[in-house]
């Protein structure tokens, strides 16, 4: 059975809308495949099982991917702040304000 398929440019669990990614960074961060599923409802621990072995079996190329679309991301809100530096300014102000609250 695969429990992972690549769409769209990207690593799904397979006939889900549940990324490769969430599971690989939880997984990373010292998740526990059942903790993994608890926070995924839509997935059961055999697919959450089955992410975490094809990550580790295609741990370069995962990693690879992940730092790829990391980059991606980072390049994608930085043409954003651009585009729109006032609404950034306001978010900015916003948190720190969220901040200075808490």
């Amino acid at each position: 059975m695969a429990y992972v398929e690549e769409r769209d440019g990207g690593y799904w669990v397979a006939g889900t809308r549940v990324s490769l990614d969430s599971i690989a960074y939880a997984f990373q961060q010292g998740d526990s495949p059942e903790s993994i599923a608890q926070s995924f409802p839509v997935l059961t621990l055999e697919q959450v099982y089955g992410a975490v072995a094809f990550y580790l079996g295609h741990r370069s190329e995962i990693e690879a991917y992940l730092e790829r679309t990391r980059r991606e991301d980072e390049e994608l809100v930085e043409k954003a702040r651009e585009a729109d530096p006032t609404l950034y300014r306001k978010l900015a102000d916003a948190r720190r304000a969220r901040a200075g609250l808490g």
